[in-house]
């Protein structure tokens, strides 16, 4: 595929500021105008209590579940803030839902141990199954995220200890940028959460846009988030293969390359 394959399509990027590089720089290789319009924002979490126990309380976990490359920002962030910066206990397993958190992990010092083949929830879990069955688990996430990871791992019988890291919130410029990328026009909008999802519409309805959008296909980064915008009402026309960031701009350049 001609690296300008996507010449003259508006690509809406939904990712938090900071982390849409990657995305945008990708859709802009095949030619692609990327579109930021940032729906999260990073905040701490309502309270940091659970945290702050379950950070004093590591050496006592077998395994640390790292949903995101934010987690373990967040996680560094708040040790340091405590005073004891982030030093894994020996014999500390780590898992990573994925390539990109796995590297943020070790750059923080942590070994990984596992990171699934897809980087979902449900792969994730279904390879912690048999790992950590009957063993004390730290799940650190964002705040109101989907249950999937600890419920899975409970039914199998470990104990997981579910602690908030941060917040995603909705940035107060959202509506308005929405508002102007619509106007300027759109070809497709992709998601890369659940989060996202729930974001975007969050920002629609404070600017008064009927959802989903009209004639805008939407691509989704894997399942999870597919899942999410069924629920929101809006059909993904595509769903990235494999569930990454490489992998959504493929399923991009599959999109609108055929149409």
């Amino acid at each position: 595929m001609s690296s300008l394959s996507l010449a003259g399509r508006k690509v809406l990027v939904t990712r938090a500021a900071r982390q849409a590089g990657k995305l945008s720089e990708g859709l802009r290789t095949l030619g692609a105008t990327p579109v930021e319009v940032p729906v999260l924002e990073i905040q701490p979490p309502e309270s940091f209590d659970a945290l702050d126990v379950a950070l004093l309380a590591l050496p006592a976990y077998d395994w640390l579940v790292l949903t995101s490359a934010n987690t373990v920002h967040a996680l560094s962030d708040r040790a340091t803030e405590l005073g004891a910066p982030l030093v894994p206990p020996a014999g500390l397993r780590v898992a990573a839902v994925g390539e990109a958190t796995a590297i943020a992990a070790r750059k923080a010092g942590f070994s990984v141990t596992f990171v699934p083949e897809s980087y979902v929830a449900e792969s994730l879990v279904a390879g912690l199954v048999t790992r950590a069955a009957r063993q004390r688990i730290l799940l650190a996430r964002a705040a109101v995220t989907r249950d999937v990871i600890p419920d899975a791992l409970r039914k199998a019988g470990a104990l997981v200890d579910a602690v908030d890291a941060y917040r995603n919130v909705l940035p107060e410029a959202a509506p308005d940028q929405l508002l102007q990328a619509l106007s300027d026009g759109i070809d497709a909008a992709t998601f890369t959460s659940s989060s996202s999802v729930t974001h975007l519409q969050e920002a629609a309805n404070a600017a008064c846009v009927p959802w989903p959008f009209a004639g805008i296909p939407a691509v989704s980064i894997g399942p999870i988030t597919s899942e999410t915008l069924r629920e929101a009402g809006w059909d993904p026309v595509i769903e990235a293969n494999p569930s990454d960031i490489p992998g959504l701009i493929a399923a991009v350049a599959q999109l609108l390359g055929r149409s």
